[in-house]
């Protein structure tokens, strides 16, 4: 019986699932592709930049407005300026170079573009670009013309040099035009307030019921000497202004009973200011009106600014303009010469019996209740102020001339300068420091005007050194009256000050704060709709 052979080779395998796995493969590359074509739709491509201008010059509208174009990377217009700046100096260039004509070309394709500009700018109307296209082009080949006359590269820069420094001297004058006629309307009476202190003068003395009742409120004159009340005092010549000042704190008092008021003016509106106080009622706040010319111990024999007005010098200066052309025209305003602007180092004297009032100016306006003014521990100092020395420009050197060895000898640079139009002063401790006699002193040695220019404010950093109580900053908000102030600080702020040139009576003045100011003034009043005042 013979043995079967033994196979040594392998069973061999099924092959049956082989296609399916190829097919499965095939189907996840196909899978995978398709995810990387889909994510390369997504991706952001590249566009070459003339591509890219194409793109932008094809969907441009016939008509652009000026202001979205100028934003544009592409801006056309700027493209016209820039060409328009390069040909202003090849016209100077080219009138050298005695090629007048050529001058002329350029000229003529300047005040074409410019006309187009401004058409578009003042007008507002649209642009257009074939008009555009045209101008850029026309422009484009009167400058290659001039690059093919090949004018000397060191005459342009030396000509596109002296065109800026003319620009920047045009810049420096009309800022200056611009400076003077801003403080000119500051100055000027508008016609609406002198309209207003004349009706309310001839009120005055037509109307005894008026004096009647200033004569009836005698009984409330006790106030004025009572040191347990809150004591405010007011140095002005505007009626409205004074007005606001007081309608707003009596408003926001929690104690209107408790407030008295101290107002001085001068001659002149003596009889409106009264006549106005005595016509309305402030919430039961007491108000005693005083002229400057009653305090018979304010002469030149004692009052160093009124002595210095003697000299012939001294008023020339001032008043004619013909002092140092390079002081700022905002130090030549006559008011800061005025005795209701000087008062104010006089406090004590002109309230002999008060021991602690608020001072505040007639540029501001009061939000919330400054009782609790009246309760700050001034720590021995004389006077609570809010400090501005946020910035550098704030600080005693911008105020004081300290190449006078006078002024290095005594004072810090860098002290920090502080805000007067919200203060509050210890009258016990000025008289026992005799802060008058030190502002006395410091005036007679800026008797030449060495120290300082002219103001309240730079003798009063003198006068007080060493003697001011920091305040919190939102007692006293500044800057309504010049520039743009945080609104949180504003909606905080105790009180708001229009310090600057564009009060919120002038027309000039800052028209998204007016409102802060003219809502505790009664437009509706007859005498301020004869007059032609409204808000």
């Amino acid at each position: 019986m013979s043995r079967r052979t033994f196979d040594l080779r392998r069973p061999a395998r099924r092959r049956w699932f082989s296609g399916s796995w190829v097919w499965l493969v095939a189907g996840g590359l196909g899978m995978l592709l398709l995810l990387v074509v889909l994510s390369w739709e997504k991706l952001p491509r590249s566009t070459p930049p003339l591509a890219r201008q194409k793109l932008f010059r094809s969907s441009l509208i016939e008509d652009l407005n000026i202001t979205v174009e100028m934003l544009s990377p592409y801006s056309f217009t700027r493209q016209i300026i820039d060409q328009i700046s390069l040909a202003k100096t090849l016209v100077v260039v080219s009138k050298d170079n005695n090629n007048l004509q050529f001058a002329a070309e350029l000229s003529s394709q300047i005040r074409k573009c410019q006309s187009l500009l401004s058409t578009a700018a003042m007008m507002e109307t649209s642009l257009v670009m074939k008009e555009l296209e045209e101008a850029i082009r026309d422009m484009g080949l009167l400058l290659y013309q001039a690059q093919q006359l090949h004018y000397d590269s060191a005459t342009m820069i030396m000509k596109m040099k002296g065109q800026l420094l003319s620009l920047d001297e045009k810049m420096k004058s009309e800022t200056e035009k611009s400076t003077k006629y801003g403080q000119i309307a500051a100055e000027e009476l508008p016609k609406g307030l002198y309209c207003f202190g004349i009706r309310l003068t001839m009120e005055w003395f037509m109307n005894s019921s008026l004096q009647r009742k200033l004569l009836e409120r005698r009984h409330s004159l006790r106030k004025l000497k009572d040191n347990s009340l809150y004591h405010f005092c007011i140095f002005s010549d505007n009626i409205l202004a004074a007005s606001a000042v007081v309608n707003s704190t009596s408003m926001n008092s929690k104690h209107p009973e408790m407030v008295v008021f101290h107002l001085v003016t001068d001659e002149v509106n003596y009889a409106p200011m009264r006549a106005w106080f005595s016509m309305n009622n402030f919430r039961g706040a007491a108000i005693e009106v005083q002229k400057v010319e009653d305090f018979s111990w304010l002469n030149a024999s004692y009052v160093p600014v009124l002595k210095q007005l003697q000299n012939s010098e001294t008023q020339n200066y001032y008043f004619s303009g013909s002092g140092n052309n390079r002081t700022p025209i905002k130090f030549r305003n006559p008011k800061y010469l005025s005795m209701l602007n000087h008062l104010r180092f006089y406090i004590p004297e002109v309230y002999p019996a008060l021991q602690k009032v608020v001072f505040l100016d007639d540029d501001i306006v009061v939000q919330k209740d400054l009782s609790e003014l009246f309760s700050i521990n001034l720590n021995g100092n004389v006077m609570g102020a809010v400090e501005t020395c946020m910035e550098t420009f704030h600080r005693f050197h911008k105020y004081l001339n300290y190449s006078h060895p006078l002024i290095q000898a005594h004072f810090d640079p860098n002290a920090c300068g502080w805000a007067f139009g919200m203060n509050v002063l210890d009258l016990r401790e000025w008289r026992k420091k005799n802060v008058t006699g030190i502002y006395h002193y410091w005036q007679e040695k800026n008797a030449d005007h060495s120290l300082w220019k002219l103001g309240t404010l730079p003798p009063g950093l003198l006068a007080f050194y060493g003697l001011v109580e920091k305040l919190d900053p939102e007692w006293h908000v500044l800057g309504l009256g010049y520039t743009n102030v945080d609104p949180l600080l504003i909606k905080n702020g105790a009180v708001l000050h229009y310090n600057g040139n564009m009060k919120p009576w002038l027309k000039i003045g800052k028209e998204k704060y007016k409102g802060f100011w003219e809502k505790y003034v009664d437009f509706s009043h007859p005498f301020l709709q004869q007059c032609f005042i409204h808000g």
